[in-house]
């Protein structure tokens, strides 16, 4: 299938590489580096996101520069619509009211997605979906600079939870050895990524750990965040830090589960596990996706507290 997207790559005059709402690291790097990439063999390329970038990835070099919202790009004439990074439709936002007019190409890693674009490479192989795009560049013999390789790298080094999680393999550290050959700056990532959070983000753990709770066996961990909980501190729903991997982190927990409010009643959850549950089952009969180890969904209610039990029962089936 990569191949298929290298001739649609090669027959479109014009191209817009589409990412998804909620964007995370391997989603902005997919984005930017994909479009890199296809100004290097001379195409006329723009880069969309339909939601906002947190701040912690605007940090990095070109990412204001190469996306854009989706209202500079609705009247764009694309030959070929690429998505990165998104397992179905919807989670583009409101750039999927441009499919029914384009050629539309799909390339992403997670096991969940629906093939719903004319060509879908979909491999749940690679640990992200920057790895892929990597393989693009290298088809289409493109000579990456710092730059390139450094923001690509980024989805990499994010997706993989800085090479911690289990998805990390012989791929991965080949791919991240080619591109710190070509000049990836793995220091200036995890600086920026790790090493750069705001005072208020810390502030807020506090919340989180209020909120905290656990089934009877202590296996499932799981809290939640309001709004006004991170407006408290004058935080940004966009800018709202997970605290998902710090649940997962505790001794004894297979499972952790964050509700984060994104807007009134509306709830981005976030759900990761450790060694052996299957999460993506559940996000998938929630309306959402992702990998076996971590998945999302998003869950409108105005009674938490109920949902949140319906959930941890759920997921207590996986155990």
């Amino acid at each position: 299938m990569k191949d298929k997207i290298i001739n649609e790559i090669k027959n479109a005059s014009s191209i817009l590489v589409a990412g998804h709402i909620g964007p995370d690291g391997d989603d902005v790097s997919s984005v930017v580096s994909l479009v890199m990439i296809l100004e290097k063999i001379g195409k006329n390329v723009i880069g969309v996101i339909d939601d906002e970038i947190p701040d912690y990835l605007k940090g990095f070099n070109l990412v204001d520069e190469k996306i854009r919202d989706f209202d500079c790009v609705k009247n764009n004439p694309s030959y070929l619509i690429i998505v990165v990074d998104a397992s179905s439709p919807d989670r583009v936002g409101r750039v999927e009211e441009l499919f029914e007019f384009r050629r539309t190409a799909v390339i992403d890693h997670h096991a969940t997605n629906t093939n719903f674009c004319n060509v879908n490479w979909v491999d749940s192989s690679y640990a992200s979906t920057a790895q892929m795009v990597y393989e693009i560049g290298k088809s289409l013999d493109v000579n990456y600079d710092k730059e390139i390789a450094t923001i690509n790298l980024l989805g990499i080094a994010t997706d993989t939870g800085f090479f911690r999680y289990s998805n990390t393999g012989e791929k991965v550290f080949s791919a991240c050895m080619e591109l710190t050959k070509l000049g990836a700056d793995i220091a200036e990532i995890s600086n920026k990524i790790l090493e750069n959070k705001p005072l208020e983000h810390l502030m807020l753990t506090k919340e989180y750990i209020n909120n905290m709770g656990f089934n009877n066996s202590k296996s499932i961990v799981y809290s939640f965040c309001r709004l006004s909980d991170i407006e408290k501190y004058g935080i940004s729903p966009t800018n709202t830090p997970p605290f998902v991997g710090e649940l997962r982190s505790l001794k004894g927990v297979e499972v952790a589960i964050m509700f984060n409010e994104a807007e009134e009643n509306l709830f981005h959850v976030s759900l990761r596990s450790k060694k052996y549950a299957d999460v993506s089952k559940i996000a998938f009969e929630m309306g959402g996706g992702g990998h076996p180890r971590a998945s999302g969904f998003s869950l409108k209610t105005k009674n938490l507290n109920e949902e949140i039990k319906i959930i941890v029962q759920k997921i207590e089936s996986l155990l």
